[in-house]
Order: structure tokens, then sequence, then C-alpha cells
């Protein structure tokens, strides 16, 4: 009698469940951890602008008469030529974030599968004296779950259904 060499094809497709088996219950893991780490992304990317925020404040820029307060803009935090050697910040590029980070605006490409809205929230005459940051899931679900805010206070609040806004729980 003669012996075969290689496998039937009943032993392949075996094989093969077992592969579909184990990737079916692989890969939902794999999405909620990466939606994880995409909020833990966001929610340092909310600390990093309320840090930069306080630096932009206390570094006291003027428009030339007036202190400006806080930025007017995320883009006025960071800046494309930030890195060059010899540049010197100025009030419009102050480079207290990487420009990823600036640009992560609605309509700009997200950092991490969330999106910054940046808002002036009060002034007073020429001066910013408040600003709020949303960090929303560019797609719910799954490039994120919470939607998170922070201002002034640089407390972050999530809420998992809508934006968040002032009036929704802190994040432990």
């Amino acid at each position: 009698m003669r012996r075969q060499k290689g496998f039937s094809l009943i032993e392949l497709l075996i094989v093969v469940a077992i592969i579909l088996i184990i990737a079916a219950i692989a890969i939902p893991n794999l999405l909620r951890a990466k939606m994880a780490a995409n909020e833990a992304s966001a929610v340092g990317s909310l600390r990093t602008i309320a840090t930069s925020e306080a630096s932009y404040l206390a570094s006291g820029w003027s428009n030339g008469v007036n202190p400006i307060g806080y930025s007017g803009t995320l883009q006025q935090l960071g800046g494309a030529a930030c890195g060059n050697p010899g540049f010197i910040p100025t009030a419009n590029t102050a480079c207290l974030i990487d420009n990823a980070l600036a640009t992560a605006i609605p309509g700009g490409p997200a950092k991490s599968g969330y999106n910054f809205l940046y808002q002036i929230t009060a002034n007073s005459g020429p001066t910013n004296t408040g600003f709020s940051v949303n960090g929303d899931p560019i797609t719910p679900g799954q490039t994120g779950q919470r939607h998170f805010f922070t201002d002034g206070s640089g407390v972050i609040r999530a809420n998992s259904t809508q934006p968040a806004g002032a009036g929704d729980n802190p994040i432990q």
C-alpha cells in the first residue's frame, strides 16, 4: 500500500474553520481595544490643549495694545514651522502643541479617530477670557464611543450619546 503525503480536504477545512472561529472572537476585542486607545488619546489631547492654553495665557501675548488672553484658534497653539531651527514662536504660531493636534479640527485630519472643536466662550473687549474644546469621535461606535469636553477649568467631562458640555460628569 502506498502512503500519501499531504493533508486531506477535510483536514484543511477543519483548520480553516478553527481559524475563522478564533478570528470571530478576536476581531471584536481588537476593535474595542482600538476604541479605548482612541478615547485615551483624546483625553490626553484635551489635557494637552488645556495646559497649553494656560501657558499661552501666562505668556502675555498681545496685539500690540491689548493682551490676547487665550488663543483665538486651536491652530494658534501649534504650527507647521515649529520644528525648524531658529523659528521663534509668535502669538499666531505658539508651538505649544504638535501640528497634528492643532489641525485635528472638524473638516481636517483626525487625531486618533477624534476631531477637536475649539471655541472662545468669553471675552472682555479684544481679550479672550474663556475657551472650550469638544473632542468628538469621527465615527461614533467605531473610532470612539464617548464625546469629551474641557474648558479653562481643565476638568475633562464625557458624554456617551452626544457632544459633551460643562454639565456632563467629569471622567474618573
